[in-house]
C-alpha cells in the first residue's frame, strides 16, 4: 500500500476525532441523564467510534514511516486508548456486567462484531520484543532445572521388570509374523484357484471387436464422469459455493505480497529513525554554529535595554532574576502578560453591575429550593483525563500536517524546516543560561560602579565645604 493511502486514513481518523471532540467538549454543561437505558446508548455508541478510531491509528502507526508523523500519531493513539478504558469504564458501571452488547448500535452503524473486537496493537509487542525473549529464555531455564516431575511419577506407577518386558514383546512380534505369515499364504491359495479355473474354461472365445467396443465403453465413462465432476465443482466455485483451493504457499498470493510489504516498511521505518536522530544532531550542532552568535547579541541587547529602562524609571538598577525564576526569560514573559491584560481591564468595570445583579437572582433561587425534595441527579460522565491528550495530537495535526505540501518528499523522510524550528528553541535556552550567567556579572560590575561614582561624588562635596569653612576663619 502507498504511502498516499495512510496519509489519507490517518486523515479520516483525525476528522473522527474532531467530531468526537465536539461531542466530549460541549460548550454547555450536559444535564444528567435520569433513564439507564438512554445513558447507555450515548456511552456504547461513543465507544464503538472511538474503538473504531483506534483501530484506524494503530494500522497507521504500524505502516506509516515518516518519523516526525508517527511521533504524533503515537501521541493521538495513546489517548485514544485511554479514552476507550475509560468509556468501557462507565459502561461496567452502568449495566454491572463486564461484557456488553452492543447489536443495535452496530446494526444502525451497519457493523458486524468482529468490526469492534479489540486487537493488541502490534508495536506493544514489537517494542517489547527483546523483554519478552529474555522471559520465555528464563522461564525454559526454569523448568529445564525443575524438570518433568508428573512424567517421573507416572514412570514409577507403571515399572516393569526387564524379562517381562522382553517376554512380552518376543509374544507381540511372534503373532504378528503369523498373521502376515498366513496373509502371504491365503494369497497363494487365492492365486493358484484362479489359474486352475481359467484352464478349465480355455482360451476367450469373444470377439475381437466386441472387445474393443466394451473398452471404449468403459474408458469413456470413466472420462466423462471425471469431466463432470470437475465441471460441477469449478461452477459451485465460480457461485461461491465452494471455496477456492488454497495454495500450498502464500508467496505469490495477494496475501503473501502484502505481508511482505509490510514487513518491508517497518524496515524503512527503522531506517527513517536512525536518519532522523542523526539530524537532529547535525542540525542543532549547525544552528548553534550559524545562529548561535547573532542570537546570543540579540538577547545581551534586549536586556542591556532593560537595565536602562528599569534605571530610568526607579533610578536604580534592577535585581537579575534567579534561575529557579525562569532568568531572563522570565522577564519577557511578564512583559507579554502585562500588555495582555491591560486590554481587557476596561471592561471589567461593567460586567461587576451584571454580575451583582446575577448573584442577588441565584440568592432567590436558592431560597425557593429548600422546600424541594433531593431527586436523582442520574447519570453524568465522568471527566476524562485523555481528551485533552487527543485535542492536543489534533492541534498539531491540523497546524502542522494538514496543509503541508508534501510533494518535495515522495519517500516520507523527516522534514529538516519542523527540526530546525525545534532545535531553535533548544538553542536559545541553552545560549540564555549562558547569557544569564554573563549579564549576571555585568550587572554586578555596573552597580559596583555606580557605588563607586556616588562615592567619590560625596567625597569631593565633604573636601569643598571644609575649604570653605577655612578661609572663613581666616578673614575674621
Amino acid at each position: 500500500m502507498s504511502h498516499r493511502l495512510y496519509n489519507e486514513q490517518w486523515y479520516s481518523a483525525q476528522l473522527g476525532l474532531r467530531d468526537m471532540l465536539e461531542v466530549e467538549t460541549p460548550k454547555e454543561q450536559p444535564k444528567p441523564e435520569k433513564n439507564k437505558v438512554t445513558a447507555f446508548q450515548k456511552v456504547a455508541t461513543t465507544y464503538v467510534k472511538y474503538v473504531l478510531i483506534f483501530k484506524k491509528m494503530e494500522e497507521c502507526y504500524d505502516q506509516i514511516v515518516h518519523p516526525q508523523k508517527r511521533r504524533v500519531i503515537r501521541h493521538v493513539l495513546d489517548g485514544t486508548i485511554g479514552r476507550v478504558l475509560e468509556l468501557k469504564q462507565e459502561l461496567v458501571g452502568l449495566e454491572l456486567l463486564e461484557y456488553q452488547y452492543f447489536d443495535d448500535i452496530l446494526t444502525d452503524m451497519k457493523l458486524t462484531p468482529s468490526d469492534i473486537e479489540l486487537p493488541v496493537p502490534r508495536y506493544f509487542q514489537r517494542e517489547n520484543a527483546k523483554v519478552l525473549k529474555e522471559r520465555d529464555k528464563l522461564l525454559g531455564t526454569i523448568l529445564a532445572k525443575m524438570g518433568p516431575q508428573d512424567t517421573a511419577e507416572a514412570a514409577d506407577d507403571t515399572a516393569m521388570e526387564l524379562d517381562v518386558a522382553v517376554q512380552l514383546i518376543q509374544v507381540h512380534e511372534r503373532a504378528r509374523q503369523g498373521r502376515l505369515r498366513a496373509k502371504f499364504m491365503r494369497q497363494i491359495r487365492l492365486q493358484e484357484e484362479r489359474e486352475r479355473q481359467a484352464q478349465l474354461r480355455g482360451p476367450p472365445k469373444i470377439d475381437p471387436e466386441l472387445a474393443a467396443t466394451l473398452i471404449q465403453k468403459t474408458w469413456r465413462g470413466y472420462s466423462q464422469r471425471k469431466k463432470t465432476v470437475m465441471m460441477r465443482g469449478e461452477e459451485l466455485m465460480f457461485i461461491g459455493m465452494v471455496p477456492k483451493p488454497q495454495p500450498s504457499t502464500h508467496k505469490h498470493t495477494p496475501i503473501g505480497i502484502a505481508a511482505k510489504t509490510e514487513d518491508k516498511r517497518r524496515l524503512t521505518q527503522e531506517q527513517y529513525e536512525k536518519e532522523y536522530q542523526e539530524a537532529l544532531r547535525n542540525i542543532k550542532d549547525r544552528i548553534a554554529d550559524t545562529e548561535g552568535p547573532d542570537l546570543k547579541e540579540h538577547m545581551q541587547d534586549q536586556i542591556r535595554q532593560w537595565f536602562i529602562e528599569v534605571r530610568d524609571a526607579t533610578g536604580k538598577f534592577p535585581e537579575y532574576p534567579s534561575m529557579e525564576d525562569g532568568g531572563s526569560a522570565g522577564i519577557f514573559k511578564k512583559r507579554e502578560e502585562g500588555v495582555e491584560e491591560e486590554a481587557p481591564k476596561g471592561k471589567k468595570g461593567k460586567g461587576k453591575k451584571g454580575k451583582k445583579k446575577e448573584k442577588k437572582g441565584k440568592k432567590k433561587g436558592k431560597k425557593g429550593k429548600k422546600g424541594e425534595e433531593v431527586e436523582d441527579e442520574g447519570f453524568k460522565m465522568a471527566p476524562s483525563n485523555f481528551v485533552p491528550t487527543i485535542n492536543e495530537g489534533c492541534t498539531t495535526h491540523a497546524t502542522v500536517w494538514q496543509s503541508r505540501d508534501e510533494s518535495g518528499n515522495p519517500l516520507q523522510r523527516h522534514d529538516a524546516e519542523i527540526i530546525k524550528q525545534d532545535k531553535r528553541t533548544e538553542v536559545e535556552e541553552e545560549l540564555r543560561a549562558h547569557v544569564d550567567e554573563l549579564m549576571r556579572e555585568e550587572l554586578k560590575n555596573l552597580k559596583m560602579a555606580v557605588e563607586r561614582d556616588r562615592g567619590k561624588g560625596k567625597g569631593k562635596k565633604g573636601k569643598k565645604g571644609k575649604k570653605g569653612k577655612g578661609k572663613k576663619g581666616k578673614k575674621g
